[in-house]
């Protein structure tokens, strides 16, 4: 069993969190769950886990962490939860560190740390990979970079929260740089299985005989095997959602282009989950980039019909 040098905080108790929270406090850490929903929070305590729901309890758990877990979706939110008119970093103690798991552009890394060690406090850079089931059975990839007493205070979360943890560099920015990369292959791919299981569907075959068949054939991937079963379930829930390859692909794409790299895949990709954000699906899971091409090719999904008027629509939650 893991032990911590003090008490950890979670802000952000979605798909992602509550199951990062959870995995810390299995490992027998003392973990409070910060989120604007109260359902979210409330979900936590049942597991027995402490929550701060108003702004004396939050500020009290903040003075007394060693460690905080930022589990929100881009650089906006962790800029606003740091540094906003409500910003936690002027409750932190220095010596805390700030575990920060979101997708962005190394930049806004490398800024996050440089102001937060103006006041003595560490911040490693720590995007998360692997899902909402490893979330919750604390094995996610981290691929992080920062200084050595950032990696030492941060510790005991990553030794909870994840089954392989990638030592990146000693400063901020490797640890996102490296996590664009994956999002580049991962908003590939799931743009790849949609479109490969339409065309086979439109091709006779069943959904689910594919996701048997190329799963363990030379086309599969990591994101085939994992995103296809939805797919074939007919299961659109943001498990990770279509907007979240809106703005990661569009992180590439952007880097890209300042770069002066042409990234036609990323384009494409992106193109098509951008389609999905515009016909409402953003807020559905990222797999509902497969009701652009059934609606496209008049095909019919498992869960999606053929006429092009049932296949928009959408789910109102998010990724976390």
């Amino acid at each position: 069993m893991t032990t911590a040098s003090g008490p950890l905080v979670v802000i952000g108790l979605g798909a992602m969190g509550l199951g990062m929270a959870r995995s810390l406090l299995r490992a027998g850490l003392d973990v409070t769950g910060i989120d604007r929903e109260q359902a979210a929070m409330a979900a936590f305590e049942a597991d027995g886990g402490r929550i701060a729901s108003d702004r004396a309890a939050r500020d009290a758990a903040l003075r007394r962490a060693s460690a905080v877990v930022l589990v929100v979706v881009n650089a906006a939110q962790t800029e606003a939860v740091l540094f906003g008119e409500d910003g936690i970093a002027p409750h932190l103690a220095p010596g805390t560190v700030v575990v920060s798991c979101a997708t962005f552009a190394p930049e806004h890394a490398v800024r996050f740390e440089a102001k937060l060690a103006e006041t003595g406090l560490l911040y490693l850079d720590a995007p998360i990979s692997g899902g909402v089931v490893r979330a919750a059975e604390g094995r996610l990839s981290i691929m992080a970079s920062g200084t050595a007493d950032a990696f030492a205070a941060a510790r005991p979360a990553l030794d909870a929260m994840a089954e392989t943890v990638f030592e990146l560099g000693d400063r901020a920015g490797p640890g996102s740089a490296m996590k664009v990369v994956n999002q580049l292959l991962a908003g590939v791919h799931i743009a790849a299985t949609a479109e490969a299981l339409t065309f086979g569907v439109g091709q006779g075959i069943e959904v689910a005989r594919m996701v048997e068949v190329i799963s363990r054939c030379a086309g599969s991937s990591w994101m085939f095997e994992n995103r296809g079963p939805f797919i074939a379930d007919g299961d659109y829930r943001p498990h990770s959602a279509v907007d979240i390859f809106v703005k990661d692909l569009g992180i590439v794409a952007e880097a890209a282009s300042a770069g002066g790299l042409s990234v036609p895949l990323t384009e494409t990709a992106l193109a098509r989950f951008r389609s999905a954000h515009d016909a409402g699906l953003g807020r559905e899971g990222d797999v509902a980039v497969a009701k652009i091409y059934a609606r496209e090719g008049n095909i019919a999904l498992p869960g999606v019909p053929a006429s092009g008027a049932d296949v928009l629509g959408g789910t109102s939650s998010d990724k976390d």
